[in-house]
């Protein structure tokens, strides 16, 4: 049976879709599936940390990787899904063809959201494209701060864009935490490197959140 593939995309950039890309992706692999990476984002930050991580642990990520980019994509993800049971596709935030082939390649569209008006209006294009492509699409509320009443009013705008838009909205929230981007600085996640924390179960929730969608 082919592996399940989730693009996570984000036309505005520092929404934290990279980020969520790594993380999700090494929760899926401590769950003991196989899985893979694929940096199809200009910027190659994802592969910048595969690098790291691959430096860090002698050769173990426990993941495989690609960086590709244009027309190939599709070849290249349908491929790694008969070897691995989910991939994981980063996407460019800017370069609306390969966006496009990106979300067209997906069982699902994964589209992180900050708790800001400005995130917020920035996110209707990559929920438009996703409904263009007939792809289902699941928002991510990310980086929410803690006890903020303007976050809880936007989150609730978000959830009404996001079923206006055809789109579900996770019930796992992630927080604007610092664990993310240490863990990331070395090569690893938050369920490695911080593992009793709010954060490392925030990804642990969203993974298997995701997961059980089917």
């Amino acid at each position: 049976m082919a592996g399940r593939i989730y693009t996570v995309a984000q036309q505005k950039g520092g929404a934290g879709k990279t980020t969520l890309a790594a993380h999700l992706a090494i929760a899926w692999s401590e769950a003991g599936l196989r899985v893979a990476v694929v940096d199809i984002d200009p910027q190659g930050s994802l592969t910048r940390w595969f690098q790291t991580r691959k430096d860090q642990l002698n050769g173990k990520t426990g993941i495989g990787h690609t960086q590709i980019t244009g027309w190939r994509t599709q070849q290249a993800v349908e491929r790694l899904t008969q070897e691995n049971d989910v991939v994981v596709i980063d996407s460019p935030p800017h370069a609306e063809t390969e966006a496009r082939i990106a979300v067209r390649s997906a069982h699902l569209v994964i589209i992180p959201v900050q708790p800001s008006p400005m995130d917020m209006w920035a996110t209707q294009p990559t929920l438009d494209l996703a409904r263009e492509e007939k792809v289902p699409a699941l928002l991510v509320i990310n980086r929410v701060p803690p006890r903020a009443k303007l976050a809880d009013d936007l989150i609730e705008r978000i959830t009404t864009m996001g079923t206006n838009s055809g789109a579900t909205v996770a019930k796992t929230h992630v927080g604007n935490r610092i664990q993310f981007a240490a863990a990331l600085f070395e090569g690893r996640s938050v369920t490695e490197s911080a593992r009793r924390t709010r954060a490392a179960e925030e990804i642990q929730e969203l993974a298997a959140e995701i997961l059980n969608r089917g």
